[in-house]
């Protein structure tokens, strides 16, 4: 029999369902816990929250100081608005959506440069539950992780900012929100950075994107001028925290549950569109 003709064959036959997806969840856990960078990546993250946090409630306490004794410095804080100690344990939030983002698109690249992605969708010929599979470890422990990290980061900064006379409590609605509200955003991001590595098949590409949208595309929006820019510039995904954690509206920005659906759609049409060019791409 030719090799032709065995090959025609191999064609024909249909794809099979692969294994059961829990356990194909287990398979990208274990290998997403096993990877050494990976674990270098989440411990950079803990530790840049916590330390920032650190170094905020001292800038914090400083800044209160200064107010108790120069009224400009007093008119500065009160026009701040709202409780300044209350956001110090989320103050390294910035850090860990670039690091957490970029270990998203890490996750989907590197199957593609490192050829693993043969190996991956030869055990899950339908490919998609394998996506799925690294969305969910990838988004759950994004969330564990920043929302664990926010806590020890507050715990961290309780002491600084009491020393300025300063209180902040953990346990209070506005701190649940920020842990909580965070937390989810940091794990969008991380969807949105796995889905770009899907699109891009490439490290630097994905991660580059990831920056562009979550911390050059702002900036550029605001300089360019125009009344479309300005508009615009509302709907990019790095400028849908402040209107979800806001206490009252910020003017110039979305309503809170409008803010909550345009990051919604910023995770989503990535995904979809990246399992659907997952589908019909070779690998």
């Amino acid at each position: 029999m030719s090799a032709t003709t065995l090959e025609s064959r191999r064609a024909s036959l249909p794809v099979g369902p692969g294994p059961a997806f829990h356990r194909v969840l287990n398979s990208e856990f274990i290998k997403f816990r096993t990877l050494l960078s990976t674990l270098i990546l989440l411990g950079c993250t803990a530790l840049v929250m916590v330390g920032f946090a650190a170094l905020t409630a001292w800038g914090t306490g400083q800044f209160a100081d200064a107010a108790a004794q120069d009224p400009e410095a007093a008119a500065a804080m009160a026009a701040q608005g709202g409780d300044l100690a209350v956001t110090v344990p989320t103050a390294g939030i910035a850090f860990a959506q670039l690091i957490l983002g970029s270990l998203g698109v890490l996750l989907m690249s590197s199957e593609f440069t490192t050829g693993m992605a043969r190996s991956t969708f030869a055990a899950v010929p339908k490919r998609i539950p394998a996506f799925l599979a690294k969305l969910i470890v990838v988004t759950v422990s994004s969330f564990a992780l920043t929302a664990v990290s926010t806590y020890i980061a507050g715990l961290v900064a309780l002491p600084i900012l009491q020393n300025y006379d300063l209180k902040l409590d953990l346990a209070s609605q506005q701190s649940i929100k920020l842990l909580l509200v965070n937390s989810i955003y940091v794990a969008a991001v991380a969807a949105i950075g796995m889905s770009l590595g899907t699109l891009l098949r490439n490290s630097a590409g994905g991660i580059m994107s990831l920056v562009g949208l979550f911390f050059v595309a702002p900036i550029a929006f605001q300089l360019i001028p125009g009344d479309f820019f300005e508009e615009a510039r509302k709907y990019l995904p790095g400028n849908t925290i402040l209107p979800l954690t806001a206490v009252e509206h910020v003017p110039d920005t979305l309503e809170a549950w409008q803010a909550g659906l345009v990051l919604g759609a910023w995770v989503v049409v990535p995904v979809v569109l990246a399992m659907l060019l997952l589908k019909k791409r070779d690998v």
